[in-house]
């Protein structure tokens, strides 16, 4: 016999509320999105305390300076790749909704001579707006991206973002600031190099340069060097000449103190390999200390490998055995340089810098330790 329907207040089920997750409200939504020489990257993200959360993300390699060191102009099969990546993300910003949002492109865009046509084209194409930021904008969001990584005991701190098709160094005397006080002095930083009015105590760049050196110009300027080793030898002697103009290059400095913090594809996957990461994990490579002598071995690992046992490395990955070695040249030159054993690696970068820079000047960021 069929139970009766019950009356009255019973005759329907009580709703159940949903487990999922309620979605974020767009109006506290902020995007960055990072168009370098080599890859497009997207973080769309809400704040959070001194922080943000990350809503979604994008990233693809798209090579959009293929070509460019030769004939000075990004070729249609670049633009056209990343003109795919860039609709991706235009879809993923209308889906959330977002309305407050930064879209940058750097080196490749500084110097291709038909990059404003290349914006333009992006413009009609996906209805995104990008812009084409200065190399001091660039060097200044990668500093501010690594705030949260800063010790309390630097004093002299050199943040490093090496790019696909530039690498910018800044320098920055800390000494000045109370000890517990110099990582938010970085993120201050989002108002610019220059020293400005503030109470509060401020981190002073010393110096810093933008060279037109990264892991793909690099490699390019020495493709046609067929010795692994020597390919390798010259390309970190030829970045170090580079840095000359570079003040603190010049001048001995003290260890004590000293903090050196990597940011780059480079950077982590040298720390993933040293890890022996089968499978990136950006929680156990975020804010890791590598000592000089882990980050050699991974580099000589690297080199006797070769180019073949490059490619079939899990742990180095398809996108990144053709630029590994050109920026493990670089990252050697920088640990060769500088009076330090310790690199701090920063999974973070122009994006997060782009995006701690947007809720800074709105003040949605809360005042705490990060």
């Amino acid at each position: 016999m069929a139970p009766k329907r019950p009356k009255g207040a019973g005759a329907f089920p009580k709703p159940v509320e949903s487990s999922a997750p309620k979605p974020p409200d767009p109006s506290a939504l902020y995007a960055a999105l990072d168009l370098g020489t080599n890859s497009c990257r997207m973080l769309i993200a809400q704040p959070k305390g001194s922080q943000f959360h990350v809503v979604d993300s994008f990233s693809k390699s798209v090579q959009l300076g293929s070509g460019l060191e030769s004939t000075g102009r990004l070729s249609r099969g670049s633009m056209r790749r990343t003109i795919q990546a860039l609709r991706i993300c235009q879809q993923k910003l209308k889906r959330h909704k977002v309305k407050r949002m930064r879209l940058v492109a750097t080196e490749a865009c500084r110097r291709a001579i038909n990059a404003k046509d290349f914006i333009k084209q992006v413009r009609r194409e996906t209805g995104l707006s990008m812009e084409i930021i200065k190399p001091e904008e660039e060097a200044r969001l990668a500093v501010i991206s690594c705030a949260p990584l800063v010790s309390t005991k630097t004093e002299q701190l050199l943040v490093v973002d090496i790019g696909g098709g530039s690498t910018e160094l800044v320098w920055i005397d800390l000494t000045k600031v109370p000890p517990l006080e110099r990582p938010r002095s970085i993120m201050r930083l989002h108002a610019g190099f220059q020293s400005v009015e503030s109470p509060f105590p401020a981190a002073r760049v010393v110096d810093w340069i933008s060279v037109p050196l990264g892991v793909a110009t690099l490699r390019d300027q020495f493709s046609d060097v067929e010795d692994d080793s020597a390919r390798f030898a010259l390309m970190s002697w030829f970045f170090e000449e580079n840095l000359a103009d570079f003040a603190p290059y010049k001048d001995v400095q003290k260890r004590e103190g000293f903090q050196i913090v990597g940011t780059s594809g480079t950077v982590t996957t040298v720390a993933a390999s040293h890890l022996g990461l089968r499978r990136y994990d950006r929680t156990k490579v975020d804010g890791l200390r590598m000592s000089s002598d882990q980050i050699d071995k991974v580099i000589r690992g690297y080199l006797d490998l070769g180019p073949v046992g490059r490619r079939k490395d899990p742990r180095i990955g398809q996108d990144r055995q053709a630029l590994i070695m050109s920026g493990s040249a670089i990252l050697q030159a920088l640990m060769r340089c500088w009076p330090t054993d310790r690199l701090s690696v920063a999974d973070r970068g122009l994006r997060e810098g782009l995006l701690y820079s947007q809720m800074s000047a709105d003040g949605v960021l809360e005042d705490g330790t990060f």
